[in-house]
């Protein structure tokens, strides 16, 4: 089988779980050099201890929020009750670094990291200086809120964001891709660790399937004929899907739950930037946006706490 479909390359919820860590994924388990996510879960009052080793890492909430000590420094990070309800603050953490982190009132913390050469200065970053923004229009609207950019906050190599889809809409579409050095194209391996937010109670009864998660999107990604991969995934909260290379798009949120999903990006580049190519035969798609209003739903998060 080849290594590039969707059993090699759609990581459900828990299989790649190893001891605090929900979630592991390393360069090494991807089988590519740069790009990789840790989702931590401590329990209240507890507390672990990080090697970043060669990686340079952020210490991003996902639900609730800790205290993070670093090279001297403690960050303490108010986090948020879950992905749908604000954007967050975070921290940075350089590579060769030992970090502590702990969380009073328990909580699920992603680490998304990058291999990478340089030793940067540990540091936080406020909700209040992270930017969010709504791309597309109409069912191709969605929010991405850009923790760690080229033009939002320094690193080495590691690229995230999150983006926040609503019901029924499409993102991550024109389907792009971005596995080519050059001018218009950067080489980026990237994952996406997906959440999806619950039914609306006065319709399911608070049903939520005996505890599993009962929403569901969908994630595509395909290739060329010289350099061929074939994904499509039915995925879950808690689910990871890996993107060596490739044309990825559409990420779709079916209708009646809003769809989360991390990114995580790194690559061989000097230059740390996020070029992508679309895929010529849907680029035009994007020309539809300028006659359609972007969906009033959005944006779902602001700094902001909401129920």
């Amino acid at each position: 089988m080849s290594n590039n479909t969707t059993e090699k390359l759609h990581l459900p919820a828990g299989s790649t779980g190893q001891g605090a860590f929900t979630t592991v994924v390393t360069p090494e388990s991807a089988g590519w050099g740069y790009s990789g996510l840790r989702i931590l879960q401590l329990a209240p009052g507890g507390s672990h201890v990080i090697e970043t080793g060669q990686d340079e890492m952020l210490v991003l909430p996902l639900s609730g929020g800790c205290t993070v000590e670093c090279d001297g420094e403690t960050f303490r990070l108010e986090g948020r009750s879950g992905v749908f309800t604000r954007v967050t603050d975070f921290a940075y953490l350089p590579r060769d670094a030992r970090a502590v982190i702990t969380s009073e009132h328990g909580g699920r913390f992603a680490l998304p990291s990058a291999r990478c050469q340089r030793r940067l200065t540990a540091r936080y970053q406020p909700a209040e200086a992270t930017p969010a923004e709504l791309r597309g229009a109409g069912v191709c609207s969605r929010q991405v809120n850009n923790y760690c950019l080229p033009d939002t906050f320094e690193a080495d190599q590691l690229l995230v964001c999150e983006v926040l889809t609503p019901a029924g809409n499409w993102s991550s579409y024109p389907p792009h891709k971005h596995d080519e050095p050059g001018p218009n194209e950067s080489e980026l391996e990237e994952i996406y660790y997906f959440e999806v937010a619950p039914g609306d109670p006065a319709f399911t009864g608070g049903y939520v399937g005996g505890g599993a998660p009962h929403g569901m999107g969908y994630q595509r990604v395909y290739g060329r004929h010289e350099r061929p991969i074939d994904v499509l995934a039915e995925v879950r909260s808690g689910d990871v899907v890996l993107i060596p290379h490739g044309w990825h798009g559409p990420s779709m949120a079916v209708p009646g739950y809003d769809l989360y999903y991390l990114n995580v990006m790194a690559g061989p580049g000097q230059d740390r930037a996020w070029r992508i190519c679309d895929d010529p035969a849907h680029g035009w798609i994007r020309q539809t946006w300028q006659s359609q209003d972007v969906d009033p739903r959005l944006p779902l998060t602001t700094v902001e706490e909401r129920s």
